[in-house]
């Protein structure tokens, strides 16, 4: 084939048979909000989503409103975000997994979709909204155990005024004077949900194993996240460092864009239903 005729090919590729080419070993992949908007959850950063600063770690410790705020709004979102169901994307990813394409899953998001919709090797590196710890003993509950003790103590309260559901499943409230706030049934202590809340650090075990996945594989997938927290630009980093492809889809700019072997601006759904067919059909 003529230089000319090689240039023409290359032209014709698309985004989608460049990502088939990047991702031709075994790859992990590490997942965003952008994964879940579909399912009804909105993400924090894109395209569209409303300017908002959610509760940081300090302010969640520094007393009683702060928990009553954080709990009461956790309390009227909880329902909707439950009742989140898989989309397609997540089924793909589950997919590639049996297949032997996807060595596992990495993800921020803190809803448990991907588990839900099949995928096996799974780090939720910020945690799971359907945990809460006792952040005095330790000791760990169902969250809807504890949605069912908030309910009974606090009847009166119908979460007038308060917002739209958060990506992290809790609304936005108005007056929550007089809420009561959930304690540790053993001990008495302050609960906590056991996600990464902001301006806490990921658990050393947790992100040692969300590495040990990257170190494995031949490339790496990022979908659906801006990568505006530390955790994931540390895992781009090592796959940097080792020279495999990185791979990035989102829609919007990325912190990883100028390392990226491969950036692709679209919807998360489309692109790994299309993988799949391609990689796992």
């Amino acid at each position: 084939m003529g230089g000319d005729a090689v240039a023409v090919a290359a032209e014709r590729s698309s985004p989608l048979d460049e990502a088939v080419a990047q991702l031709a070993g075994r790859f992990a992949v590490l997942t965003g909000a952008g994964v879940s908007t579909d399912s009804g959850i909105p993400d924090y950063r894109g395209r569209g989503a409303p300017k908002r600063t959610p509760m940081t770690i300090q302010q969640f410790l520094s007393g009683e409103s702060f928990q009553q705020r954080y709990w009461a709004g956790s309390y009227l979102g909880w329902p909707r975000f439950t009742g989140a169901r898989p989309n397609a994307g997540h089924v793909a990813l589950a997919d590639l997994e049996r297949a032997g394409r996807l060595l596992g899953v990495v993800t921020q998001n803190v809803d448990g979709l991907h588990g839900r919709a099949g995928s096996r090797h799974v780090v939720e590196v910020h945690g799971s909204v359907d945990r809460v710890v006792c952040l005095t003993c330790g000791q760990l509950f169902a969250r809807a155990s504890v949605a069912e003790r908030i309910e009974a103590a606090n009847p009166w309260f119908t979460g007038a005024g308060s917002s739209a559901l958060n990506p992290d499943g809790d609304a936005d409230v108005g007056d929550v004077s007089g809420f009561v706030v959930p304690d540790c049934t053993v001990c008495g202590g302050v609960l906590k949900p056991e996600v990464v809340f902001f301006g806490e650090f990921v658990p050393r075990e947790r992100f040692t194993e969300a590495a040990a996945i990257v170190k494995r594989a031949d490339a790496l997938l990022v979908v659906g996240s801006s990568l505006a927290v530390n955790s994931g630009i540390r895992l781009i980093e090592q796959a940097r460092r080792r020279k495999v492809p990185i791979v990035v889809v989102n829609r919007g700019e990325t912190k990883a864009d100028r390392v990226a072997t491969l950036k692709i601006d679209g919807g998360t759904t489309e692109f790994l239903t299309a993988l799949r067919d391609r990689l796992a059909p």
